[in-house]
């Protein structure tokens, strides 16, 4: 990332008030996790986020990194500091480029609940009694009673946060409609029956608020339903719509599951976009991005290794275009009658457009990196100084191009443009009447007449051409003269 940040973002930008959190597991370990906490607590007054991959650490990995104690996910605890409603993960589409989809796949994965928060004991022979006990104060509800017969068991506790859905919902129907791509909402219902209740509020949004203007563009089945997919379907559809055009919605570890499906089909996990979308108490959104393609370990033990690498950065490009994009939005809304907060706006988001245009335009050069060129591609520091020589040379073009001037370019020189410049000039002298050098209006359509492409008037009878109205107008003029 020091290489992004040093050769594309640096020469344009002033980055001095960025905040920056070391979210290793050395410095979480060191820190008691304070470093992570903060950088929570920033996230949620700053509004956008850009983060690099993290891990979290295995028992192994605890006693390799020698940490004092074992750390939970970063990103569990971003889900809930930012009251995390979904993560958006889209196809990323280079035009020139065959990928895995044609066209674009979105998702979104509900960012809380499921199996990530669960709780767990392993236990003998019993009973396994859970309990709900209200905050009301009034009497506890039997959740789940049973008898265990096995000698040992593991006694799982997790719940499905559902106050949420209703914004997970408006966000992923107003994408699908910004990208024009049939919805699809993904639950395993038949079986798991407490996932219905997913369902019917997704459902509900949709019938009031979406379903005509799905209608509208044709982006729905026959029976103009919102379509339900079940999980295990799912998975199947992914790897045969490769045409693309389709979004799905799905809880958290189906979504998790299904989006590593659909990075494989697309390529590599590379090629999808991580957006985590959460809200402030106040209703403004929280918006963390990331690649999705983890900390890619092997490359970066080879890099410790002083051996060449070739990593494509395109994921984290996303993220950061993303990050930076939501920034400059935040500003502008804030402060839309600032004229410098308006020209930083537009430069900003030139910016990124012309980014992304270097690094497209340099993978379909045939200069990419080596998953996507071969043996022969770009190291992972040819491919980012490719990227700054060419995103230089863009911006330079574009201060220094002048406006385009809008007129039809000169015929002369065309060779079958043979025009007999004495005719012309004749023609012209016969029907400037007052000799001005000039043509006006009246003249102009009796020239037009006379050459027999003047526009019919829908009030003349049929019977009645146009220029024996202008002949007989004329003769009567002649002779009051």
């Amino acid at each position: 990332m020091e290489l992004i940040s040093d050769q594309w973002v640096d020469p344009y930008f002033d980055t001095e008030k960025w905040e920056y959190f070391d979210l290793s597991c050395k410095s979480r370990d060191v820190t008691n996790d304070q470093v992570l906490k903060d950088a929570v607590n920033a996230g949620k007054q700053i509004g956008s986020i850009f983060k690099e991959p993290t891990i979290t650490p295995t028992a192994v990995q605890q006693k390799e990194m020698g940490l004092s104690q074992p750390l939970s996910s970063p990103n569990g605890a971003m889900r809930k500091g930012w009251s995390g409603i979904t993560i958006s993960r889209d196809t990323i589409h280079i035009e020139g480029v065959e990928l895995g989809f044609k066209n674009p796949v979105l998702f979104e994965r509900h960012a809380v609940g499921g199996e990530y928060g669960a709780g767990w004991k392993e236990v003998g022979a019993g009973q396994l009694l859970t309990t709900f006990v209200p905050e009301d104060g009034s009497p506890p509800v039997v959740v789940d009673t049973r008898t265990l017969d096995n000698e040992c068991n593991v006694a799982v506790v997790y719940h499905n946060p559902y106050d949420n859905v209703p914004d997970l919902a408006h966000i992923f129907f107003k994408r699908c409609l910004e990208h024009k791509v049939s919805p699809y909402v993904v639950t395993k219902k038949t079986v798991f029956k407490w996932q219905e209740f997913f369902w019917i509020k997704m459902k509900e949004v949709f019938d009031r608020h979406y379903k005509n203007k799905f209608k509208q563009l044709g982006l729905l089945p026959a029976d103009g339903e919102l379509p339900h997919l079940i999980s295990d379907a799912a998975t199947m559809q992914i790897i045969r719509w490769l045409d693309g055009n389709f979004g799905m919605a799905a809880h958290n570890y189906d979504g998790d599951m299904l989006t590593d499906e659909v990075a494989q089909v697309h390529r590599s996990p590379g090629f999808i976009t991580s957006n985590l979308i959460g809200k402030t108490e106040d209703g403004r959104l929280i918006k963390e991005f990331e690649a999705s393609h983890g900390t890619v370990a092997d490359l970066w033990n080879m890099h410790l290794e002083g051996k060449e690498t070739s990593l494509n950065p395109l994921g984290m490009t996303e993220a950061l275009i993303g990050a930076i994009t939501h920034s400059a939005e935040l500003e502008y809304d804030a402060n839309r009658g600032d004229i410098e907060v308006q020209r930083r706006h537009a430069k900003i988001l030139n910016w990124c457009t012309t980014l992304r245009q270097a690094i497209h335009n340099t993978f379909r050069y045939g200069q990419g990196t080596r998953d996507m060129s071969g043996p022969e591609g770009f190291t992972t520091e040819d491919f980012v100084a490719k990227v700054a020589w060419r995103l230089d040379r863009y911006l330079s073009m574009q201060e220094d191009e002048e406006p385009p001037v809008l007129s039809e370019p000169s015929r002369e020189y065309l060779r079958q443009y043979n025009v007999d410049r004495d005719a012309v000039q004749a023609m012209f002298q016969k029907y400037d009447k007052d000799k001005s050098g000039t043509i006006d209006f009246d003249e102009f359509a009796r020239m037009l007449v006379k050459l027999g492409v003047a526009p019919i008037s829908k009030d003349v009878k049929e019977n009645y051409k146009i220029d024996e109205m202008i002949d007989s107008s004329s003769s009567e003029g002649e002779q009051k003269a």
